[in-house]
C-alpha cells in the first residue's frame, strides 16, 4: 500500500520512473527471446534481426527506456508478438466466429489509441473472411516500422554492430525497406530521417526533397559497415558516413530545447474533418508563450512545476479547432497541446492535464488499480457528459483533481502577489484569475461527483484492488483541502459573469445524479 502523500510526491515518482526503465529493458530481451524461442519462421518471414534488438538494447543507457521513443518501439515489439502469435492462433482455431468477435472486443479496449482494429475489421463488422490476410499485412507493416525505428535510436549503431557481427548479420541489416512520409503520432516530419530520441533529425539536400515528397513510402536504407545510404527509385543517396556525421549533404537538425529536458515538436495541424492533415514548422513566438506558462507553474505552484519537469518530455502543439490535448499511455512524455484555439490559462491548464495522464499512467504501470475487467459505459462523466467506463472515469478524476489543484494554487499566488503587474509580466489579466477560481470551483463538484462512484465502484461491488482504493481516498483528502482553501470565492464567482455557467454546470450534476442514479460511499 502506498502512502497518501507519496501519490505526489517527485522523489517517489522517480523511484517509479527507474522500475519502468528496468522493467521496460527487461521486456524488450523477453520479446527477443520469446520471438526467436516460439516463432522462428515468423521472424525470418519478417526480417526481424533480434540480435540487433539485443545488441541496441545493451547500447542504449538506462534512462532511455523511459523516454517515449523507446518505450513506443517496445511497445509496437511487444504488439507485434501478440499479433503473430495471434495469427498463429487463428489458423488453428475451429471457432473462428467467436474468435473474431474476441478479438475485435480487445482491440476495442485494449488498443483503442491505435488503429489495429480499423486495419483489421476496415467495415466496422467482425467478419471472419480475409482476416488472416490482414493480420499478416498488419504485421509486415508493423514490422517494418519497429526496424526502421531501432535503426536511428543510436545513430551509427547499425553499422557498428555489421563490423562486429558480419557473418551473423549478413542479410538482416543490408536492405531494410522504410517509409519517410512521416508520422502524426511521433510528430515527424516527412522526409526526415530522425536520429537520437529527443527529436533531432537529418534533413535532406534539396536535390532529394522533391523526389522523397513523392516516393517517401517507396524507400530503403542500404546498411554497410561503412555508413547508411538511401535508395530512391533509381537512386543511392549517401545518408550517413563512417565518421558517424551525417553525409551526402543531409544536416543535422537538433531538437528545439525549450528548457533542459523539455523540447518543442511541430505543429500537428488538423483538417476540417478533425483528423491530422499536416505536420509544420512552429510559429514564431510560440516556444515563449510556452515558457511563460511554465514559468506561472513553477511561481504558483513550485510541487506541480516539479511534477512537470519530471514527467513531461516533448510538447507537440496542435492546430486544431474544437480538439482538446492529449497524450498516448505507449509515449510516456509526449503532450500534444492544443496552443492555437485555447488562451494562456487554457495552456497552463493543458501543461498540467496531460502530465496528470502522464503521471496516471506511471502509476497504473506499477499498480492494478482494477478488480476485473469492467469496461462498460455505465458510470456518467461530468466532464464528458456521456457514459464512460470505470477506467476513463478512474484518469478524468485524477486528471481534474490535478486541474483543480493548480487552479487553487493560482488563486492563492494571484493573491499573495498583490500585483496586476505580475500577472501582465506572465500575460495574465485578473479575468484570467477570476476564471481560474470558476473552474476550480466546477472542478471540485465534478471530482466529487465522481469520487462517489468509484467508492461505490470500490466499497458495493468491489471493482477497485486496495491500491485502487487507496488513491481514491488520496484524491478525496485532495479535493476537499482545495475545496475548503478555495471556498472563500466562492460568493464572489456566484456574482460574477461566471456564476450562471456555475449554478448551471450544478444542476446538470443535480440531473445527472437523478438519471443514473445515486450510489452509496
Amino acid at each position: 500500500m502506498v502512502a497518501q502523500t507519496k501519490w505526489f510526491d517527485v522523489a517517489y515518482l522517480a523511484i517509479l520512473v527507474g522500475e519502468l526503465q528496468t522493467s521496460m529493458r527487461r521486456l524488450l530481451f523477453d520479446l527477443c527471446d520469446d520471438l526467436a524461442a516460439h516463432y522462428p519462421s515468423q521472424v525470418q518471414a519478417l526480417a526481424l534481426p533480434l540480435d540487433y534488438f539485443r545488441f541496441l538494447g545493451h547500447r542504449l543507457a538506462r534512462e532511455d527506456f523511459s523516454t517515449g521513443k523507446v518505450v513506443g518501439w517496445i511497445e509496437e515489439l511487444n504488439d507485434l508478438l501478440y499479433f503473430i502469435d495471434l495469427r498463429q492462433q487463428f489458423e488453428l482455431d475451429r471457432d473462428r466466429r467467436t474468435f473474431v468477435e474476441q478479438l475485435a472486443l480487445e482491440c476495442q479496449e485494449k488498443f483503442f489509441e491505435h488503429s489495429y482494429r480499423e486495419e483489421l475489421f476496415p467495415s466496422g463488422t467482425p467478419h471472419t473472411a480475409g482476416l488472416d490476410c490482414r493480420l499478416e499485412r498488419l504485421c509486415t507493416r508493423l514490422a517494418r516500422q519497429i526496424i526502421q525505428e531501432s535503426l536511428f535510436l543510436v545513430p551509427g549503431l547499425p553499422c557498428l554492430w555489421l563490423a562486429r557481427n558480419r557473418a551473423a548479420a549478413k542479410g538482416l541489416l543490408g536492405l531494410v525497406p522504410c517509409d519517410l512520409r512521416g508520422s502524426f503520432e511521433r510528430a515527424e516530419l516527412p522526409g526526415r530521417v530522425y536520429v537520437g530520441l529527443e527529436g533531432a533529425y537529418l534533413d535532406p539536400p534539396v536535390s532529394l526533397r522533391r523526389r522523397l515528397a513523392r516516393n517517401g513510402a517507396r524507400t530503403s536504407f542500404q546498411i554497410k559497415q561503412q555508413g547508411i545510404w538511401l535508395n530512391i527509385g533509381k537512386t543511392l543517396a549517401p545518408l550517413w558516413g563512417e565518421n558517424q556525421l551525417p553525409a551526402g549533404g543531409w544536416s543535422f537538425v537538433p531538437p528545439h530545447s525549450l528548457r533542459p529536458g523539455l523540447t518543442l515538436g511541430p505543429i500537428l495541424v488538423y483538417g476540417k474533418d478533425l483528423t491530422p492533415s499536416r505536420l509544420a514548422a512552429p510559429p514564431e513566438g510560440l516556444a515563449d508563450r510556452i515558457k511563460r506558462a511554465w514559468d506561472v507553474i513553477e511561481s504558483a505552484w513550485p510541487e506541480g512545476a516539479k511534477l512537470l519537469t519530471r514527467l513531461t518530455a516533448r510538447i507537440v502543439p496542435l492546430k486544431a479547432k474544437g480538439v482538446v490535448s492529449f497524450s498516448y499511455r505507449h509515449r510516456p512524455g509526449l503532450s500534444f497541446i492544443n496552443c492555437f484555439d485555447r488562451d494562456q490559462l487554457d495552456l497552463i491548464d493543458d501543461l498540467i492535464h496531460e502530465n496528470s495522464h502522464h503521471h496516471l499512467n506511471l502509476l497504473l504501470r506499477k499498480f492494478d488499480m482494477r478488480r476485473g475487467d469492467h469496461n462498460q459505459e455505465i458510470f456518467y462523466s461530468p466532464w464528458r457528459r456521456s457514459l464512460r467506463p470505470l477506467h476513463g472515469i478512474l484518469h478524468a478524476t485524477f486528471t481534474f483533481t490535478m486541474g483543480a489543484m493548480l487552479f487553487e494554487r493560482l488563486s492563492s499566488w494571484a493573491e499573495r502577489s498583490g500585483s496586476s503587474a505580475t500577472l501582465r509580466a506572465f500575460k495574465l489579466t485578473e479575468r484570467d484569475i477570476q476564471r481560474a477560481r470558476f473552474r476550480c470551483l466546477e472542478e471540485v463538484e465534478s471530482v466529487r461527483y465522481s469520487l462517489r462512484d468509484l467508492t461505490w465502484a470500490a466499497e458495493q461491488m468491489g471493482w477497485l484492488s486496495p491500491t485502487g482504493v487507496a488513491l481514491v481516498r488520496a484524491l478525496a483528502a485532495e479535493i476537499a483541502l482545495v475545496a475548503r482553501r478555495i471556498a472563500r470565492h466562492r460568493a464572489a464567482v456566484m456574482r460574477s459573469r461566471y456564476g450562471p455557467f456555475l449554478r448551471r454546470h450544478l444542476r446538470e450534476l443535480e440531473r445527472a445524479r437523478a438519471t443514473y442514479g445515486r450510489p452509496r460511499g
